[in-house]
């Protein structure tokens, strides 16, 4: 049988394929070898499943080698990175990870990173936080495509791709964690959608369209906050009387841009407070709100920037205040155009010193590539018209001389390398479940 899987994100690109051995990932390695795409299979072995892990690796190196697919193996100590770090063990299996695939990526000269995740790991995730009590956000699914991963699988049912594996008596390897119940993903898998599949066959076809039409009503409501904030935000504060005016979708999407982070409750908090008129003060997480004169005012609270963080190139560093993670690696420069909210390129031999990931410091400054001066922080946030809130979230990549790098404003002119020079490659990704993928205990890949 043939699998109609997403061929526009893998056509002409080389692509690291994430493999763990099992079935879905080792029917995507198949798939994109035998469509002529230029392919790299990637395994990382977690150190978790002692002789089952090493296992995994051994046969995915196996039948790599044997079937003339090139392939880079890695190996990790999540338990103690996860300790080390205070993190659960499946966020931080997720964590290294996805570091490890970035680095083998650049390393092999990837375009993108192709993971196996299906209709079904789709609707999972759905139901998964559909049982957190998820806004539209949550429950769009996993995005078939997030900077350099790709997800070509995402319209094909486990189904399918059983009856794949047969048809090619591709084999495969079981992870045995996968029948324990004790991941909420298993139970969704085991117990849930068995019982939606008797109502409804073709249950996760309708969580995937159901997603698509949320994701489509949430692009438009948050695209009317967006024009909102252009239009009534003046000197970090906002009117009330336009504000209340707002559909709760949308005042609550102007919350969550100006005060990133807010849990569901702080935004209602947020949402009762703004119906007075009578001068008062909302204390939130890390900011103050201030209801006086008409307007809605924005202060600062308990914290003013991010802390101070060191940067290991090619470990994962979350930076949860904001709620992103920095991922970093070693490449080759070759000519990528940055993007100033979630990739960016640093020379690496004009580093002077250690790197770190902090906040905005007093007297920052840099020369902005292209603008042909030099220019304050503060400056440039003032342009760029950024909130308080804003600016006390912005990760500032610096060393010794100073920015490198101010997230979402300006790239350093002295950081900026040529085609063919070494450089570290500085990539942002949500950890927030805006429109992420499930972060307990996900498919090997």
């Amino acid at each position: 049988m043939s699998i109609e899987f997403d061929r526009a994100l893998v056509e002409g690109r080389r692509v690291l394929c994430a493999v763990s051995g099992g079935a879905d990932s080792m029917c995507l390695l198949h798939l994109l070898r035998a469509n002529g795409i230029d392919v790299t299979a990637a395994h990382f072995e977690h150190g978790i499943r002692g002789a089952e892990s090493r296992r995994d690796a051994a046969f995915v190196e196996n039948w790599c080698r044997e079937n003339g697919v090139p392939s880079v193996i890695g190996h990790g100590d999540v338990p103690a990175y996860a300790a080390s770090h205070g993190l659960g063990i499946e966020e931080a299996a997720r964590q290294l990870r996805y570091a490890f695939l970035t680095r083998a990526a650049a390393d092999a000269g990837c375009d993108v990173i192709a993971t196996a995740h299906t209709l079904d790991d789709n609707a999972e995730t759905i139901l998964f936080h559909l049982t957190r009590g998820s806004g539209a956000a949550g429950l769009t699914g996993i995005p078939r495509q997030r900077g350099i991963i790709v997800r070509p699988l995402l319209s094909v049912s486990r189904k399918e791709i059983e009856a794949y594996l047969t048809e090619h008596a591709l084999a495969h390897v079981e992870d045995s964690s996968n029948q324990s119940d004790a991941y909420t993903r298993n139970r969704i898998r085991h117990g849930v959608l068995p019982t939606l599949r008797e109502l409804n066959p073709r249950i996760a076809e309708a969580a995937a369209r159901s997603a698509r039409l949320l994701g489509q009503d949430d692009d438009c409501l948050n695209a009317l906050a967006e024009d909102f904030l252009r239009r009534q935000l003046r000197d970090n504060s906002l009117p009330l009387e336009e504000f209340r005016a707002l559909h709760p979708a949308i005042a609550s999407r102007v919350l969550r841009r100006l005060l990133p982070g807010l849990e569901a409750e702080h935004v209602d908090a947020a949402l009762r407070f703004i119906q007075g008129s009578d001068y008062a003060l909302l204390d939130l997480p890390g900011r103050r709100l201030r209801r006086e004169q008409g307007r809605l005012y924005l202060d600062a609270g308990d914290h003013s920037t991010l802390p101070a963080r060191p940067l290991t190139v090619g470990q994962a560093l979350p930076i949860p205040e904001a709620g992103l993670t920095l991922q970093s690696q070693l490449c080759i420069f070759r000519g990528e155009v940055n993007d100033l909210f979630t990739t960016s390129f640093v020379k690496y031999e004009m580093i002077s010193a250690d790197l770190l990931c902090t906040g905005r410091l007093p007297g920052d400054r840099l020369r902005p590539v292209g603008r042909g001066c030099t220019k304050t922080l503060k400056a440039l946030f003032q342009e760029a018209g950024f909130t308080q809130a804003q600016r006390d979230l912005t990760p500032v990549i610096r060393d010794s001389q100073g920015p490198l790098w101010v997230r979402g404003l300006a790239v350093s002119e002295r950081a900026v390398p040529m085609p063919g020079d070494r450089a570290v490659r500085l990539h942002f990704i949500q950890t927030e479940p805006e429109r992420g993928e499930l972060s307990v205990h996900e498919p090997g890949y």
